[in-house]
């Protein structure tokens, strides 16, 4: 079955990849093998000479039919060429930086990204002679002053981590352009429903899978979309020496949950905003962290660059006792204590910060709303909130 172009996300997500019904399955089964053999030795050689995934499959580290069809859609999905799906996000974030540095390489990233990316610039790649420069990225102009004749890399991420800053991609990914430096952006926060970097310049997009695309909580994935010769060379190098690709089964469970992200997507939109808007009203929040909100500071370049907001979001409590804040998340009971997002459950952690333009450290709590009804959400948090009193 050829797909038309223009037919939609959620269309695509149920078919696309999918024109061969195997033994007339409607789902796809799973290629639960190590390995492919061949009719001769010259078959065999010719096809692992000829291109590091194929023509044909022949060792599932490097490729998968399951895990295959997973990355046609979520390419299709981000508008790059190819895309190959890691054992975790941050397998698929270290590949994709590794990729883009040597030796005396200097790395721009902005200061809230995801705290492991943050280790791996500042503690890991300095043994290696690679250094590195944290910005806030709000601003275009402080961006390109941290770049250096020796800058390799400029790592975003829009929404950043916890207090959710947004980049202008679109003006940095062409500056970058312009002086051979090379762009990775987290979009795990957004997922190709609502942002596509890669339209508006960026190289190479990375996801936690683990988060919204998985959607069940039960997998641990993580993807890489770019054009097909940077996906060819991060097979090749840093997925052949360094790691594999996800497994069968769970390529097979990510499948399974693409088929409803645009609708779970939308839900968590949806609660998202409610709660958020409710929040944003109460005595006791100092202000909220959210981009769809019209108090968020930028507006404008949300409406410019996103298409929807998702169900995280973070505030401030006025009351910055860390036994208060701790005693609030600690009350909540459809809230459960937990790191990720990303799932069928909501979730709350709370935490010190101190970015780039904060005037000290101050306390925040995060709030993953779920598939929960935001009327039920709304209730727990209501009832918790005397504790910030």
């Amino acid at each position: 079955m050829e797909l038309n172009k223009d037919l939609g996300l959620s269309t695509l997500l149920q078919h696309f990849g999918e024109d061969e019904k195997i033994a007339g399955a409607v789902t796809p089964p799973i290629f639960q093998n190590s390995l492919f053999v061949f009719d001769t030795m010259d078959e065999l050689l010719e096809n692992m000479g000829k291109h590091p995934a194929g023509p044909r499959h022949h060792y599932s580290r490097i490729s998968n039919p399951t895990v295959d069809l997973a990355e046609k859609k979520l390419a299709k999905l981000e508008g790059t060429d190819a895309c190959k799906i890691t054992g975790s996000g941050m397998a698929a974030i270290s590949v994709a930086v590794f990729s883009c540095v040597k030796q005396g390489s200097h790395i721009v990233v902005v200061d809230t990204a995801y705290g492991p990316l943050k280790a791996l610039v500042s503690e890991y790649l300095p043994q290696f002679g690679v250094t590195h420069t944290f910005v806030n990225g709000s601003d275009v102009d402080e961006v390109v002053a941290a770049i250096r004749p020796e800058t390799t890399l400029i790592y975003l991420e829009s929404p950043s981590s916890l207090i959710f800053r947004l980049q202008d991609m679109e003006a940095i990914a062409k500056i970058a352009k312009e002086r051979g430096i090379t762009t990775i952006c987290d979009n795990t926060y957004c997922t190709p429903i609502f942002m596509q970097p890669h339209k508006m310049g960026i190289d190479i997009v990375c996801h936690s899978a683990t988060k919204y695309l998985g959607g069940h909580s039960d997998i641990t994935a993580g993807v890489v979309c770019a054009n097909q010769e940077r996906i060819e060379k991060i097979i090749r190098k840093e997925i052949a020496l360094f790691g594999s690709i996800l497994h069968p089964f769970q390529s097979w469970l990510l499948n399974r949950s693409l088929r409803t992200l645009d609708l779970r997507m939308k839900r968590h939109e949806e609660t998202g905003n409610a709660v958020a808007s409710w929040l944003e009203k109460r005595d006791e929040v100092a202000h909220v962290n959210h981009v769809s909100l019209e108090s968020f500071p930028q507006r404008e370049l949300y409406l410019k660059m996103m298409s929807g907001s998702g169900g995280l979001f973070s505030f401030e409590p006025r009351v910055q006792n860390p036994d208060k804040v701790k005693a609030f998340a600690d009350a909540l009971k459809l809230f459960q204590r937990g790191v990720s997002w990303g799932g069928f459950e909501s979730l709350v952690v709370a935490l010190p910060v101190s970015p780039i333009g904060y005037n000290g450290t101050r306390w925040i709590v995060r709030l993953f709303c779920g598939l929960e009804d935001a009327k039920d959400l709304i209730a727990d948090i209501e009832q918790a909130l005397p504790h910030l009193a």
